[in-house]
């Protein structure tokens, strides 16, 4: 997988190339050359690349992965302070915990902003479980809480709702 230092590598080589391409029409400008005008075009998308390879150089591309969490799908997300994951009925309480982790950390982001009163990104996890036929409750099971401020050495505060997981219907293993 690409990571930020190979982006910031292309971004490098597209700017020598987009100042190559920039001095050939200032060349071409001056000789007034047939191609001067398309020498233009390229040299502007030259710096679209450029500012792209830039930006993906900024933003890191990969996920956090922590062992022992299960797959999950996220359902809600208010694209501040609050986010809800669905998992599965038969998650364990350590299952839980490693996926509300794994969770408050890919959702994690600078954009997000948070308020005076919460400068916290909660992550809750719930699922849903049928009583009776065409009867759906959903259950909450747990919920993450992480710093919004910074994203380095921010614990992550991981809450398990065990009376919840009573609720749950056994299976068979």
């Amino acid at each position: 997988m690409l990571t930020t230092a190979n982006f910031l590598q292309y971004t490098q080589w597209s700017g020598i190339a987009t100042l190559i391409f920039a001095a050939l029409t200032f060349l071409a400008f001056i000789l007034k050359w047939g191609i001067r005008f398309r020498l233009v075009g390229t040299t502007g998308f030259m710096l679209v690349v450029t500012a792209g390879l830039f930006g993906l150089s900024i933003v890191p591309l990969s996920r956090t992965v922590i062992p022992g969490a299960a797959r999950y799908t996220l359902v809600y997300d208010n694209g501040s302070t609050q986010a809800v994951i669905a998992t599965s009925p038969q998650i364990t309480p350590t299952q839980l915990e490693a996926t509300l982790r794994q969770a408050a950390s890919n959702l994690f982001s600078y954009g997000r902003s948070g308020t005076l009163e919460d400068d916290k990104l909660t992550v809750r996890a719930r699922t849903i479980i049928h009583q009776e036929t065409g009867i759906s409750v959903p259950v909450y099971l747990g919920e993450a809480k992480r710093s919004l401020i910074s994203h380095q050495n921010s614990p992550v505060i991981v809450k398990i709702y065990t009376d919840n997981f009573a609720k749950l219907p056994k299976h068979n293993a």
